[in-house]
Formats: C-alpha cells, sequence, structure tokens
C-alpha cells in the first residue's frame, strides 16, 4: 500500500506523505502512485485547490528511500527511478488547479524537488532545505538542478548541491521561494486554500497557463492549451463538429458561445 494519500476536504484535495518511520522519504510505490492521483485532481471539477502535507513533524520529506534505489543497476537507477520520479514530479508541477505545500519539516533532496512543483509553500520556522545527494555519491535527480534553478536561482542551488548547506526557512522567504513561515504550515496552507472559494476557477487555470508558459514549465503545452479554450469557445467549434457528423461544409460565423 502507498504511504501517499490523497484526502478530499470539500473544495480542497490534501495529498499527504505518511511514512513517517523513514521520515516520508519516497518509495517506488509513492512515487507510482503521484500521476494517478493527479490524474483524479485534474478532472474533479468540484476540487479548487490542493494542498500537499506531510505526518512527520521533523521532515516533510527526507527524499528518495536510498534502500528503494541502492540495489538498482545503473540503467535502471538513470531510466526507471530518476525519469519516473521526474515524470511524477512534473505532473504535479503542471496540475491545472492551484497548488500549495505545507512544509512542516525539513525538506531534503528529493523532498525539497517534491514542495517545488507546488505553486505556493509556507515553511514552518524551524523547518530547513536540503539538497545532501552528494554525501551519499549521487546527484539531485528529481528537478533539483532545473526546477529549482527557475525557483531558487544558481548560487543558492550552487550551495546546496555542491557544498551541503542548509537553507533556513528565513532565507527561503528572502529569496522567494516560501510565501509565508507559520508554526502550523498545514492550517495556513488551508487557509490560503480556502480562498479560492471567492475567486474564477477558469481564470485562476488560465493565469497559471500564462505564469507557467513565462518561466517555461510545459510551455508548449500552456500555450496550445490557452488557444484551444479560446477557440474551444466559438460557436465556429461547435459548427465544425456538426458539419463533420452531417458530411457537409461548415458555416463558420465566428461568434462566442
Amino acid at each position: 500500500m502507498s504511504a501517499l494519500h490523497l484526502i478530499r476536504h470539500g473544495a480542497v484535495a490534501e495529498l499527504r506523505l505518511d511514512n513517517p518511520d523513514k521520515l516520508n522519504a519516497f518509495t517506488g510505490e509513492m512515487l507510482a502512485a503521484v500521476e494517478p492521483y493527479c490524474e483524479a485532481l485534474e478532472r474533479d471539477a468540484s476540487v479548487r485547490a490542493i494542498v500537499v502535507s506531510a505526518e512527520e513533524s521533523r521532515a516533510f520529506c527526507a527524499g528518495a528511500d536510498i534502500l528503494a534505489w541502492s540495489e538498482l543497476e545503473p540503467w535502471a537507477f538513470a531510466r526507471h527511478w530518476v525519469r519516473d520520479g521526474h515524470r511524477a514530479f512534473d505532473r504535479l508541477a503542471r496540475l491545472c488547479k492551484p497548488t500549495i505545500a505545507a512544509i512542516n519539516g525539513h525538506a531534503f533532496g528529493g523532498g525539497l524537488e517534491f514542495a517545488a512543483t507546488t505553486d505556493i509553500r509556507v515553511m514552518a520556522p524551524a523547518a530547513t532545505l536540503a539538497l545532501p545527494e552528494a554525501a551519499v555519491g549521487i546527484v539531485p535527480g528529481w528537478s533539483g538542478t532545473q526546477r529549482l534553478i527557475r525557483l531558487l536561482g544558481e548560487p543558492l542551488v550552487k550551495e546546496m548541491a555542491l557544498f551541503g548547506r542548509r537553507i533556513s526557512a528565513e532565507r527561503a522567504l528572502a529569496v522567494g521561494f516560501v510565501a509565508e513561515i507559520a508554526d502550523d504550515p498545514r492550517a495556513v496552507a488551508f487557509n490560503i486554500a480556502e480562498r479560492l472559494a471567492d475567486t474564477s476557477a477558469r481564470s485562476t487555470e488560465a493565469a497559471k497557463y500564462m505564469i507557467h508558459a513565462a518561466v517555461g514549465e510545459d510551455r508548449n503545452a500552456m500555450i496550445e492549451a490557452l488557444g484551444a479554450g479560446m477557440v474551444g469557445a466559438t460557436e465556429d467549434r461547435n459548427e465544425g463538429v456538426s458539419a463533420f457528423r452531417e458530411k457537409r461544409k461548415p458555416q463558420f460565423s465566428g461568434r462566442w458561445t
């Protein structure tokens, strides 16, 4: 059974890490659960936002479970563990709905990369961020040298990945990686998520697409999704489909529905 749970709280869904014996480190089963959960959330119109959280108070996520990948052959480690993780994390990053991470404890390696997939983050005062992979002879593999560069900048990522330095909550706030420092990150994250009830779901979705296109997060898909949504809201789309079904020449009007 996966130690990653999807819990619905009305219009807010919670994606919760629950592997406390290993400080919420990712197992293969947890990685495999990310994409199906994202697919379900994408299609559930009742969900307006997703909070990413963790059970263990000491650590949001300690990264990847070393025992889950240490016995893999190099080709399997690269082809499956790293690429599977990338695909799963990219899927979460590209959800059409707003996401908020409640970083209640230390976020190391894959845990930091997991938090980085969300739109905004709330962090506990004593929590720290780190990329400790070099200490066990590997490198960041789930976007630590890619997505994190956009969010934290090259010098800060080098501090963590090359020199093993930990980043405090205060510094993470100063560079804009976290939106707020709070004693109860989960409660604050839910409060932020619940405010979306007063906003337009379509507006926030389109805004997320535009922002992601600007920073290069799946740019091609974001641009085409915006174009498809615009054209799909015209009478021409309905007329084109009707004409195809009726085997006749379409009469396009260019009007909005």
